[in-house]
């Protein structure tokens, strides 16, 4: 083999352990920049405070590949901070940063219109690290809602419906504070001024909101609807509002209200006792929370479902009108069956 022959081979030598190391390098190295697949909305996961932290990588390992793990291990000591961190799109370094240092993927929370704070509970704790309990605990500390001036049978006024970015990891305390920021929002100068020329607080707005609520899907009837109760308010008379009774006897499936339902024993049942109930009998929505504010001006006292069960309502000024709408619409329930 002559000079040439081995400089030759030499050199094809050092260009194919350059080739090798820069095929290893990219084996080692390019799983930590390049992101583990799925968008940027999905595939997140979930690191419960206290955790072990052998746990959080079997999490990680399902979602990536060997290589992708041996970084993770190699950069962390000790446990991740809790929280959701998002791995769809994002690249192992990416990954480790975040759990390292708390960067999490908020969650989107929309205010359901639900009708109890249990129930209010429970939908926290479907979005939210703390439990149900935790939740309820909070919502019925009457120390913790007179910090905000309000009840346990007033708390969820706070709850404004909206759709809010948070944590995963908010507490129930965080959470309030967060809602008490957004209420405050909501209750500009001008919805105040509404509120005061209806007689009402804001959590009486709510309040009588959550009826008109219960009463009509229709919104374009909704003001009507308002307009009548404060009518009955401001003149003394009860309310009388079925769905209040509902709520007392703790059945919003009743179809048809009888006179043993209204003698249920509750402050929320407006047929025995005056004024607003304690509190809310729901979260309502905006459309009637603005019913109330602009509630329509009219001399009605009375109202009754048609009979056609459309959903809306008949509307009277005196006793006899409103017998007459009753009567046709108790015949309406009678020849349907309805018990």
């Amino acid at each position: 083999m002559n000079l040439q022959t081995l400089f030759q081979s030499s050199r094809q030598r050092r260009y194919a352990l350059l080739a090798a190391l820069v095929v290893v390098g990219a084996i080692l190295f390019l799983p930590l920049v390049i992101p583990f697949a799925g968008g940027e909305d999905d595939r997140c996961v979930y690191v419960v405070e206290g955790e072990p932290r052998d746990t959080t990588l079997a999490h990680l390992s399902e979602a990536s590949g060997p290589m992708r793990m041996m970084w993770i291990r190699l950069l962390t000591s000790g446990d991740f901070c809790s929280g959701r961190y998002r791995i769809g799109g994002t690249s192992t370094f990416g990954v480790w940063r975040a759990l390292r240092g708390g960067r999490q993927m908020p969650v989107q929370f929309t205010v359901p219109l639900v009708r109890t704070t249990h129930d209010l509970a429970v939908r926290l704790s479907e979005v939210f690290a703390p439990s149900r309990a935790d939740f309820e605990a909070a919502l019925s500390d009457s120390t913790l809602c007179q910090k905000y001036g309000l009840t346990p049978q007033t708390i969820i006024t706070l709850f404004v419906p909206n759709t809010y970015e948070l944590y995963w990891t908010t507490t129930p305390e965080e959470l309030l504070e967060r809602m008490q920021r957004e209420s405050s929002a909501f209750w500009t100068e001008e919805r105040l001024s509404q509120a005061s020329a209806a007689g009402l607080t804001p959590a009486e707005v709510i309040t009588l909101a959550s009826i008109v609520e219960q009463e009509s899907s229709y919104n374009p009837e909704k003001p009507m609807i308002a307009g009548m109760y404060l009518n009955r308010l401001h003149q003394g008379m009860r309310l009388q509002a079925d769905p209040t009774v509902k709520f007392a006897v703790g059945d919003p499936t009743l179809r048809r209200i009888l006179n043993v339902h209204l003698q249920t024993p509750s402050p929320y049942n407006t047929y025995r006792h005056e004024g607003l109930p304690p509190g809310p009998i729901c979260i309502p929505s905006v459309a009637s929370i603005e019913a109330v504010l602009n509630f329509a001006h009219h001399d009605y006292l009375y109202m009754c479902a048609k009979e056609d069960l459309s959903g809306s309502h008949r509307f009277a000024a005196t006793g006899e009108e409103h017998m007459a709408n009753a009567r046709r619409y108790a015949d309406a329930l009678d020849s349907r069956g309805i018990k």
